[in-house]
């Protein structure tokens, strides 16, 4: 299991706005925009200064948090938050300017999203320089992710956040096909062992797949408010401490807000190379590894 930790590692949603926002069932972001570049190719600004983040940040986040939001503009904020927190996550020597130029709820939010991102990050040594044999593909509609989650929330006593949460960070929710270096596979990222004991159906099924994930966190003694059982569980999920302590911080963030879900669900696929974040966009598909340079050469990013 966790196949996309290194891409996917921070905390991408908000945890303490102003107001107490709807379930996220009353608002799905669309599919994101497109201008000029491709479809799906377009990246969010890069803030290269404290300030820029800092307002890029606060802007993000006041629309994730608005009820009245649209949801093309929420998915658009959500994909520039990810942005901004994944180069804050990399320059922690920028956290005392940000946090002093930021209103306090936003810091707040900041905080988990931050502590998750570098958690996985701690994960990896040292950095790729070919990018992956994946496919990248779009999500189910984020309705549709989060019945699954419901459904095996009310069917195993697995809170539907920390499902979300795994999922995120194993395959953006759905959006990388491909089979780990482990062999792990699935939107879930399923050992085959695994996968047949808790599983049932098809291991790429969306809902399957969750259904068995949490088949085997109630397995695992996954206990709902209990810190100690939630957290030995996700450590049989995947045994590291710093992926049990970056799903918790999510899974929370959500918790906290269920709102946040929506910003998540905007998340696209970013791969961390000894040469820098690279975009995998929806429509990316290589049958074996390939050298950063030579994808960047043929894919500019931005």
């Amino acid at each position: 299991m966790a196949l996309a930790a290194l891409t996917l590692g921070c905390g991408a949603a908000p945890d303490d706005a102003p107001t107490t926002p709807p379930d996220p069932t009353s608002a799905a972001p669309a599919a994101p925009r497109t201008g000029s570049a491709a479809p799906g190719r377009a990246e969010p600004a890069r803030p290269t200064t404290p300030r820029a983040l800092a307002t890029q940040l606060e802007a993000a986040e006041r629309t994730i948090a608005g009820e009245a939001a649209a949801p093309a503009a929420v998915a658009e904020a959500g994909r520039r938050q990810q942005v901004a927190l994944r180069v804050l996550g990399a320059r922690p020597a920028w956290d005392a300017r940000v946090r002093a130029l930021v209103p306090r709820w936003v810091w707040r939010i900041a905080v988990p999203n931050l502590e998750s991102r570098r958690a996985f990050r701690s994960m990896h040594g040292e950095l790729a320089r070919t990018l992956p044999a994946w496919r990248i593909v779009r999500p189910e509609a984020p309705q549709r992710l989060l019945a699954h989650y419901r459904e095996a929330e009310r069917r195993f006593g697995v809170d539907w956040e920390y499902l979300a949460a795994i999922n995120l960070v194993e395959t953006g929710m759905g959006r990388i096909r491909g089979t780990s270096v482990a062999g792990a596979q699935g939107p879930m990222q399923f050992m085959p062992a695994t996968w047949a004991a808790y599983g049932r159906g098809d291991v790429d099924d969306p809902r399957d797949a969750v259904l068995a994930a949490g088949r085997y966190l109630q397995a695992m003694g996954f206990r709902s408010g209990s810190r100690a059982a939630v957290d030995r569980a996700l450590f049989r999920y995947n045994n590291h401490t710093a992926y049990v302590r970056g799903v918790r911080l999510l899974a929370e963030v959500m918790q906290r807000r269920p709102r946040s879900y929506l910003g998540y669900h905007a998340w696209r696929v970013y791969y961390l190379t000894a040469r820098g974040d690279v975009l995998l966009p929806v429509g990316y598909a290589e049958r074996r590894p390939v050298p950063v340079g030579d994808y960047l050469r043929s894919h500019p990013q931005g």
